[in-house]
């Protein structure tokens, strides 16, 4: 994989020229993708053309301003689950917090912006994002896997339920069940995977936040079923 594939995407919405060459600035030695809109309707465009793991976001703009923008990107399935972090004025209404709060904001900070707290909570948003993009390949892996040798995935393995699996017979896609000897094989490679989401699991539950945490119970979810799958009767 690239350099640049590895990079994850910042969205830094300012009517002000000079706040977002400012913010760019602060944020350039993370070495990320730093992508500008100078509106809300630009910056709700720029996500429905890019994936973001946060977007920064003034809060006084003209028109849409931030708390309406941040409303609309919630609103939307495309974007609702993009961490926003508002940007506001120290001269800022004392219920801008609750308003932010309100329409799904993740955080605050206060102008003028302190470089290293800016660059430490952004740098949080980013590590849960490369986490979550890792968990989804990993769950994509599995299930290729485990319906290309014949296993269909159970429910409870996607949904993150505790519900059992059918006991019925697993059939292979051409409707014959699997063979004896394709067993071991498929024992191994589910126990590879199972070995890889434990370490998933282990990564999340050490990072803070209640996403971290309910990411982390869905691997365990994974892990369970997988367990189930390995087991001979499939109970």
């Amino acid at each position: 994989m690239s350099a640049a594939a590895d990079k994850s995407s910042i969205l830094i919405v300012d009517d002000m020229e000079a706040n977002l060459v400012a913010l760019q600035a602060v944020l350039s030695s993370l070495d990320q993708n730093l992508v500008t809109a100078r509106s809300g309707e630009e910056a709700l465009k720029a996500m429905l053309r890019e994936e973001f793991a946060v977007v920064l976001l003034d809060v006084s703009m003209p028109g849409m301003d931030g708390f309406e923008t941040a409303a609309n990107i919630k609103r939307l399935d495309q974007t609702k689950d993009v961490p926003v972090i508002l940007l506001t004025g120290a001269d800022a209404e004392s219920d801008y917090v609750y308003r932010g709060y309100a329409v799904g904001a993740a955080d605050f900070l206060t102008k003028p912006i302190d470089p290293w707290l800016l660059r430490t909570k952004v740098n949080i948003f980013l590590e849960l994002h490369r986490k979550n993009v890792q968990l989804a390949a990993q769950a994509d892996q599995l299930r290729r896997l485990l319906v290309g040798e014949g296993k269909p995935v159970p429910p409870e393995a996607v949904t993150g339920t505790g519900a059992k699996p059918p006991s019925a017979a697993v059939a292979t896609p051409s409707g014959r069940p699997p063979s004896a000897g394709s067993g071991a094989g498929e024992t191994r490679a589910v126990t590879e995977i199972s070995e890889q989401l434990a370490q998933i699991e282990l990564q999340l539950r050490e990072a803070k936040g209640d996403e971290a945490t309910a990411l982390a119970d869905r691997v365990a979810a994974l892990e369970r079923a997988i367990d189930r799958l390995k087991a001979p009767d499939g109970t």
